[in-house]
């Protein structure tokens, strides 16, 4: 599902945010969908607004929806109280935004409610929704909410502040063109192997290449890099700031050209590169789409400072359901999937990475 997107969940709204495959419906007043006889209970109130307990239940039914990972967590009440803040803010936000961030917020609804439709096919995308018991017009006011919200943070990014971006960034403009091989802790059909038994597999394949073996044959035969597997381990091109990986980005910068790397291990296993080539990318060659990402990521980085800095101020009032759990732990994120955060847009180790 495209609106799906594994990170740990204290950073949920730069998951839906800077995404952008999350949209919605300009909500400069609630949602046109809403049920006008809400009698439920006011959990929580603020300058402006208030949130009812079945816009939270709808809250978190959406956000199931969209990222099916925290459904283990949606009744959790450190959880809950993140929701319940997210909410605020991409109402509060969206409601402040001006008239030509709404349209945008929109726009970009429609457009990518339209995208995932036709990407899953009407019959899926309704079965999801009602798996949920979720209406596809509270979907859209959600997301044209966080999509106002971010426009109209976006709006306030200047060309310097893209600049400034880019400077402290500029190594994940680096176009590498390289060859891959990774012996995975994960592979097949969800197996597993240790670190030793990986270890031992890549030592055995940097042998046979110091041997003289061909790097294709080898990411043909022994690569868990689906991605580039059958291309004998290739990435044309690559821009470094597609992964999160570290220890890859960094070896990829490093190594000598046309030099086989030693086996080097990452949460993934254990990685042997060969780079063939890298550039710089100068800031006045990025292309429109490289700054627009930049652009909208500080947009997301701006609701995310608010949600931490400034809602405090906003907020007059929480009062949430009460719950069972024992061990909601704290709103740092105790969801610790795959700290790579890596996926195929990452360093494109397909099904072997945290998608």
């Amino acid at each position: 599902m495209l609106f799906n997107n594994k990170k740990a969940w204290k950073g949920l709204v730069l998951t839906l945010v800077a995404a952008v495959t999350v949209s919605m419906l300009a909500a400069c007043e609630k949602s046109q969908s809403a049920d006008q006889s809400d009698s439920s209970k006011i959990v929580a109130t603020y300058k402006g607004g208030e949130i009812t307990e079945q816009e939270l239940d709808n809250q978190k039914k959406i956000i199931s929806f969209m990222s099916p990972e925290y459904s283990q967590f949606i009744n959790l009440s450190d959880f809950q109280d993140y929701v319940v803040k997210q909410k605020i803010a991409f109402e509060y936000l969206s409601n402040k935004a001006d008239e030509t961030a709404k349209k945008e917020g929109e726009k970009q609804a429609t457009q990518v409610l339209d995208q995932n439709k036709k990407s899953m096919g009407d019959a899926q995308f309704k079965k999801l929704l009602d798996g949920q018991n979720l209406k596809e017009e509270d979907l859209k006011a959600y997301l044209v909410q966080a999509m106002t919200a971010l426009a109209d943070m976006t709006g306030k990014v200047t060309e310097d502040d893209i600049k400034n971006k880019y400077e402290s960034s500029k190594q994940d403009y680096t176009v590498a063109t390289l060859h891959h091989v990774l012996i995975g802790l994960q592979y097949g059909d969800k197996k597993e192997r240790t670190k030793e038994e990986a270890l031992k597999i890549a030592k055995d394949v940097k042998a046979q290449l110091d041997n003289g073996a061909d790097f294709a044959e080898m990411a043909k035969k022994y690569s868990d890099d689906s991605a580039t597997k059958e291309s004998g381990g290739l990435y044309e091109k690559f821009t470094l700031g597609q992964t999160s990986v570290q220890e890859f980005k960094e070896k990829v910068l490093t190594l000598p050209l046309d030099k086989v790397s030693d086996p080097f291990e990452s949460t993934l296993g254990y990685h042997i590169l060969k780079v063939d080539s890298r550039q710089e990318t100068p800031y006045d060659k990025l292309t429109a789409e490289q700054k627009d990402i930049i652009k909208q990521n500080l947009g997301a980085a701006k609701i995310d400072n608010f949600m931490q800095n400034e809602l405090k101020d906003i907020i007059t009032k929480i009062d949430l359901p009460k719950t069972d759990d024992k061990t909601s732990g704290s709103t740092d994120g105790t969801n610790k999937q795959d700290s790579t955060g890596a996926n195929k847009e990452d360093v494109k180790s397909g099904d072997t990475s945290a998608k």
